[in-house]
């Protein structure tokens, strides 16, 4: 039985993205990232030293490439009047060939220095950039993977409401974003943002000491101007994408609702419909990001005004001071170089800025998810359920609820003794596979308690009450694997033999090694490749293989044809023997030898006793008994 509930809280997309603006967040994003890093201290460290080098490197090759210039200016003017000079007093030329000889030598060796030292530096800036990148990797990695990992541990432990309410395609995106998010961030901020503002500290230092104090007044003018001018930009934009992701996960959302639910969409021939509530997702995300190139646009253009204006500014200065002689040629060359420097990663700084924005935003929905409160969490000191015989499981004055204003169980109330069997049967929706969920825990009951032994459910750790339980399910959903690995999910550490045993058991061997790849053979999405007999089939065998002390079996074999039901149930009592077991069905053939049987109705029991004690009644029970047996009848006879 299925349950659709509501949350009655506002959607968890929508809390995200109120949270996604709310101001500071970014530090509190930034804060909560900072110790997954630090765990690589020395890594960071080592990073920042590669690159301050990278940058100081970087810094050296305007100043080499002005002594070059220079060099090569002077050494040009000095040989010139030589030559004439030297020429007059020796018209033989004998004298000015050796001199212009060595004076050549001379002259070529410091610039040939000087470009040994240019592409050394060039080299050095290139290798510190990789040394760096290489050493924090690890960090990177490291901090992303814990993160996910975390996350989807978290996630796992959530309770089946949140997974009921959540939409598991735009659940994954977050997380995938988020993962994304952590490497942009880091390589942004680490590999762009920090050494562009190490770089501009030390060229306005140079800039400052060296010349007039105009040069470092316009930069530091125009570098304000362009952050401000960025900043104000794309925080009018973030709205643009934050708005696309939203688009962009409901879209991803609907798409893989829709292929999951393929036969679906087949039996109803709603192709063209899933389409166009496809489409209608696409067209609001195509809208929003025109609306984001178009703003990108105006930001792309006011950046690169600035930085024109700046730049014809500081080289007027400049190419000023050539022509009064205050400033060499070199001197223009290299402060060319500096703003060429400055700028080219500046022209990229508003796309740094709003990514670093976007993978905070990607960042922050995946710690929003890691901070969801646990609606089923262990108690401070949940005691370990280990089982050496089969223990007695009891109901004592149970209600529960999905909704507060929407009761499925009254004060529900029995027990199945050790080892033995106890049946609930009743019409859909009496809350007969409620009691199954609430065994394993997967929601709190509102008042009374359920026991194992002694011990309430609620003072167990859940990964030992669910160790303790197998569960055959009424609708059976396998992973996109292998038919062996999804019989072996019920205890991994099996072997093949012991795999295959289970699967003898469960009357599906017969089946599996007829096919061409026998148990490599793939199941398909959410096991759709088999059909509703074998995939109940090879639910069975995993339960069979994990053996667990308590089973509870929920319609186990109600997708099985008669004579294969026959023979798994007998397979199935052979496996409840010495097992305190829980079967709920509607057939009531599969129930005839249960220790007792309870009649649910509306969330109640409104009758109990064995088979011949329940028809000798002459209730509810014995009504639905006749009628099946008359229809079974006439399934005989046609």
């Amino acid at each position: 039985m299925r349950h659709n509930t509501q949350s009655h809280n506002p959607p968890a997309q929508a809390i995200d993205s109120q949270q996604s603006n709310i101001p500071g967040r970014d530090w509190l994003t930034l804060k909560r990232l900072f110790p997954y890093l630090w765990e690589y201290k020395w890594r960071v460290m080592v990073a920042l030293l590669f690159m301050i080098g990278a940058k100081v490197a970087n810094v050296g090759v305007p100043m080499l490439l002005k002594k070059l210039v220079d060099t090569l200016n002077a050494g040009s003017q000095t040989a010139q009047p030589l030559q004439t000079n030297l020429t007059n007093s020796d018209p033989s030329g004998t004298f000015l060939n050796q001199l212009l000889a060595q004076l050549h030598s001379a002259f070529f060796l410091v610039p040939a220095a000087l470009l040994i030292a240019y592409a050394l530096l060039r080299l050095s800036v290139s290798a510190f950039t990789e040394l760096r990148e290489l050493v924090f990797a690890k960090a990177t990695q490291g901090a992303a993977r814990r993160i996910a990992l975390e996350t989807f541990n978290h996630l796992h432990g959530m309770s089946l409401r949140f997974h009921l309410e959540r939409q598991t395609g735009g659940m994954t995106r977050d997380i995938e974003r988020g993962v994304k998010g952590i490497e942009s961030l880091i390589s942004y901020s680490l590999y762009s943002i920090i050494p562009t503002f190490i770089e501009v500290a030390l060229v306005l230092g140079v800039m400052a000491v060296q010349y007039d104090a105009w040069f470092a007044v316009i930069t530091v003018m125009a570098l304000v101007l362009y952050i401000y001018f960025t900043v104000v930009v794309t925080e009018w934009r973030t709205q643009f994408r934050r708005q696309a992701n939203e688009y962009d996960s409901a879209a991803h959302t609907r798409a893989v609702d829709s292929l999951l639910n393929y036969e679906t969409v087949k039996y109803f021939g709603n192709e063209i419909y899933e389409s166009e509530r496809y489409d209608k997702s696409l067209v609001r995300l195509r809208d929003v990001r025109l609306k984001a190139q178009r703003s990108l646009s105006i930001l792309n253009t006011g950046q690169q005004l600035i930085i024109a204006v700046a730049l014809v500014a500081i080289l007027w200065r400049a190419t000023l001071g050539v022509a009064e002689q205050r400033l060499s040629l070199g001197d223009l060359v290299m402060i060319n170089a500096f703003m060429i420097q400055l700028y080219i990663p500046l022209n990229f700084l508003g796309m740094v800025y709003r990514e670093i924005k976007q993978s905070l935003t990607d960042l922050d929905r995946m710690f929003t998810l890691l901070d969801r409160n646990q609606e089923i969490a262990d108690a401070p000191k949940a005691l370990e359920l280990s089982l050496s015989e089969e223990p007695q499981v009891s109901f004592e004055n149970v209600s529960f609820g999905y909704e507060p204003n929407r009761e499925i169980l009254k004060n529900i109330t029995f027990t199945i003794p050790r080892g033995k069997t106890v049946a609930v049967v009743g019409p859909s929706g009496a809350g007969k596979s409620t009691l199954a969920r609430l065994m394993f825990r997967f929601y709190d009951i509102q008042s009374g308690s359920i026991r194992i032994n002694n011990d309430d459910i609620r003072a167990l750790t859940q990964s030992s009450l669910r160790r303790s339980i197998g569960i055959v399910p009424q609708d059976t959903v396998l992973f996109n694997d292998t038919v062996y690995y999804n019989i072996a999910y019920g205890r991994p550490s099996a072997s093949k033999a012991q795999v295959e045993e289970a699967a003898k058991s469960a009357r599906i061997h017969d089946f599996i090694t007829s096919t061409p790849k026998g148990y490599e053979t793939m199941v398909g999405e959410r096991g759709l490749k088999l059909s509703g007999g074998e995939k109940q089939r090879v639910a069975i065998a995993r339960t069979l293989l994990k053996n667990p002390q308590i089973l509870i079996f929920d319609e186990a074999t109600s997708a099985l044809d008669s004579a294969n039901e026959r023979a798994i149930q007998a397979e199935l009592q052979t496996a409840a023997q010495n097992k305190t077991t829980l079967v709920i069905a509607h057939r009531l053939s599969t129930v005839v030898d249960a220790h007792e049987i309870l009649v649910m109705d509306s969330g109640q029991i409104i009758e109990r006793g064995n088979h011949q004690d329940l028809l000798h009644q002459g209730g509810r029970y014995a009504g639905m008994w006749a009628v099946q047996q008359s229809t079974e009848h006439l399934e005989v006879g046609a």
